[in-house]
């Protein structure tokens, strides 16, 4: 049975991201179409149980539950605060639902409903619920708007909020934003909107020939310390994070060799990326914390499917590098195609990134789809791919918890690490 875990970002109408939505695919159905509900359920409350602290970053987790799931406590695995349930019209329909709600409802954990409709079943559960959720997806003809209208408008009048979810195309995006819903899901919503830089700035800057610097198949480290010595917000970066709590070194780093020797290689590779980029302003031509994650997330993501597939034209650094420079087109002001022709880089990986063509471009395809929960071409790439289905929804919150534990390192504040020094920390 082939078994597959995703999140999807919820955020704000100023794109703020507010939670995470935890998807599910079990065997060769969605679970929720299933007829196998209780085994489905008890494979989704172990997962929860091992993965408990990958899944939660800091924000809301929305999850969906089916009868079987409440009935067993599953979501008692998680905090109240930190958990959102969705139910669906199998639990409207169940003639427990109430009870069901009421009682998680007094533990302090709050409710949505998926695909909220105009009918008595919902309407009779409404008081318990904090969030409506309405599908959106392909609605740009008009179909369906004024009762989605009606749907937000009701909601402001009971004190709920709208999220609109199935937004994964700028159409749907636009829908979206004039039916006035409080938050936005969909593939379109993963793509943070930016500030971008100019080519000639990218192409010259000391970011590019860092990166290509430490995704080498024998990376110089001389040549390393002497691109970072020469730039003044990399050295800067770079003593930020190697004194950090992250490291919780007893004496303070002042030296860019120390620093290199501390770090190692690996964890370079995983953090300049990052570090080079990284920006405490958003509106000063900064990239966003999300869009920033999500090029980490596939550079290490393909790096993990990668061990598992044979005949790979191509280094374990160079697929690592692939994942991170294909959010290239949401930095610099410039068609991928045309940044990825001046960058030395294999054929292999522009030609995945440009037209998805070759094994590289299919395990990109595979990294893409599996963002987007598009279960059968998951499938699809897996089996043609030959990596274990069994193993790739742990791969995946694995490269999660490394994500997170990673941006915690070089994201705490001056003031924290000071304070960590004055603790001896």
């Amino acid at each position: 049975m082939n078994n597959y875990v995703v999140r999807q970002p919820v955020k704000d109408r100023d794109d703020q991201l507010i939670g995470n939505e935890v998807m599910f695919q079990l065997g060769d159905d969605a679970l929720y179409n299933s007829s196998e509900d209780h085994m489905a359920a008890g494979t989704i409350a172990n997962f929860f149980m091992q993965n408990n602290e990958k899944i939660y970053d800091g924000k809301l987790i929305f999850a969906t539950f089916t009868p079987s799931l409440l009935f067993r406590n599953t979501p008692k695995i998680f905090e109240s605060s930190k958990l959102i349930i969705q139910i669906e019209d199998n639990v409207l329909v169940n003639p427990l639902s109430l009870m069901i709600v009421q009682k998680y409802r007094n533990q302090g954990y709050r409710f949505a409903i998926n695909d909220f409709q105009f009918s008595a079943r919902f309407f009779s559960i409404l008081e318990y619920v904090d969030f409506l959720k309405i599908n959106v997806k392909g609605r740009t003809e008009r179909s369906g708007e004024s009762s989605m209208e009606n749907i937000v408008r009701m909601a402001r009048g009971f004190n709920k909020q709208c999220i609109a979810y199935g937004v994964d195309s700028r159409e749907d995006y636009k829908f979206a934003k004039t039916l006035g819903v409080d938050y936005l899901q969909g593939t379109y919503i993963s793509e943070a909107t930016l500030i971008k830089t100019a080519k000639l700035d990218f192409l010259q800057g000391n970011f590019f020939q860092l990166v290509v610097a430490v995704t080498k198949d024998t990376p110089d480290m001389t040549e390393i310390e002497e691109i970072i010595s020469r730039d003044a917000y990399l050295t800067y970066a770079l003593f930020k994070l190697i004194n950090s709590r992250y490291f919780a070194l007893s004496k303070k780093i002042s030296s860019i060799r120390q620093a290199l020797v501390i770090l190692g290689i690996r964890q370079l590779k995983h953090w300049v990326y990052l570090l080079s980029m990284q920006s405490d302003n958003k509106d000063d031509g900064g990239i966003t914390e999300q869009v920033l994650k999500r090029s980490f997330m596939r550079g290490t993501f393909c790096s993990r499917l990668a061990r598992y597939i044979d005949g790979l034209p191509v280094s374990p650094g160079e697929v690592y590098m692939m994942g991170m420079f294909s959010t290239l087109e949401y930095m610099v002001d410039s068609p991928l195609e045309d940044i990825l022709k001046e960058l030395p880089i294999r054929e292999e990986i522009k030609e995945a990134l440009i037209s998805r063509t070759g094994i590289c471009g299919d395990l990109y395809t595979l990294v893409l789809d599996y963002e987007r929960a598009d279960w059968n071409s998951i499938n699809q790439m897996v089996k043609k791919l030959g990596i274990p289905s069994n193993m790739v929804a742990q791969f995946y919150f694995d490269c999660v918890e490394e994500v997170n534990e990673i941006w915690k390192g070089i994201t705490f504040s001056g003031e924290d690490k000071d304070e960590g020094e004055h603790k001896g920390m």
